[in-house]
């Protein structure tokens, strides 16, 4: 047995299992790592299985009953070699800190010869997760040029416009309707009384004087109220919200880009920027 075998053997099993003792070593572990950020949010990772290495051994014997069916050998002398393999590149990692797994990675020692596995990066122990790539979510990287004509072209913006003072609204003079002349009534001419008679003395005959006639008084009705004016001042409130909601917009996606990490103090809590920094 070498160790090309040896690594070999080791990522068999763990295609199919979640540990691997090496007898008089240690053991193989693995665990499910789910999808994750990168790249201060802008990467999204696919899940993996990460290998490592753990001093306890376990009572599994998974390694010598592979080794027996591939070599047509018995259990018994499959487990003797494998021990006697172990045995041997225990004092190799002791003496030189350091054994290498081809396609695992490396299995290391410290001053204290405690044992601990640095796995290859691109070791894949995970079946299931085939053809899964990481997914970037920058769709356009900007150059330094970009970035300052966008900045001048927000300050620009931002800059407050010269109010423009709207033109007078001429109201109508209210139109005054003359007053109804009223003809006066004719005057009735009395009757000239006739003759008296020689016996009898004619009443006199007083005449009827004009009965006056009052114009009557012309009501003047309210002026009508000009929907024109509260319309513009309606249509000037709008397009100010309008303007402001635009700049604020631009000015959050160019804050996007120029400094993500600010808009991701704002975006995450506490703990979702840790996690984001410690990737």
């Amino acid at each position: 047995m070498d160790i090309d075998l040896l690594s070999t053997m080791v990522k068999e099993v763990m295609m199919n299992h979640d540990s691997v003792t090496l007898p008089g070593l240690g053991s193989f572990m693995a665990e499910l790592v789910p999808a994750s950020f990168s790249d201060k949010g802008y990467t999204i990772n696919p899940p993996y299985r990460r290998l490592y290495f753990i001093p306890h051994q376990g009572d599994d014997t998974l390694l010598a009953d592979l080794y027996s069916t591939s070599n047509n050998v018995n259990i018994a002398d499959a487990t003797r070699i494998l021990v006697e393999f172990l045995t041997e590149m225990r004092e190799v990692l002791v003496a030189r800190k350091i054994v290498v797994f081809p396609g695992l990675g490396r299995l290391r020692a410290t001053r204290e010869n405690h044992f601990f596995f640095v796995a290859d990066e691109d070791l894949d122990i995970y079946p299931e997760g085939f053809g899964l790539e990481p997914v970037s979510l920058k769709t356009h990287e900007e150059t330094p040029e970009e970035v300052q004509e966008a900045v001048s072209n927000l300050a620009q913006m931002l800059e407050p416009e010269p109010a423009v003072e709207p033109e007078p609204v001429v109201e109508p003079e209210p139109v005054v309707e003359p007053e109804p002349v009223v003809e006066p009534e004719p005057v009735v001419e009395p009757e000239p009384a006739p003759e008296p008679e020689p016996l009898v003395a004619p009443e006199p005959v007083i005449p009827s004087a004009p009965t006056p006639v009052i114009p009557s008084e012309v009501e003047e009705s309210p002026l009508p109220e000009h929907p024109k004016k509260r319309l513009s001042l309606f249509v000037r409130i709008l397009i100010w919200i309008l303007v402001v909601a635009v700049i604020v917009c631009l000015a959050l996606a160019i804050v996007g880009r120029v400094a993500p990490d600010w808009l991701d103090y704002y975006l995450y809590s506490p703990e979702e920027l840790e996690i984001l920094h410690s990737l």
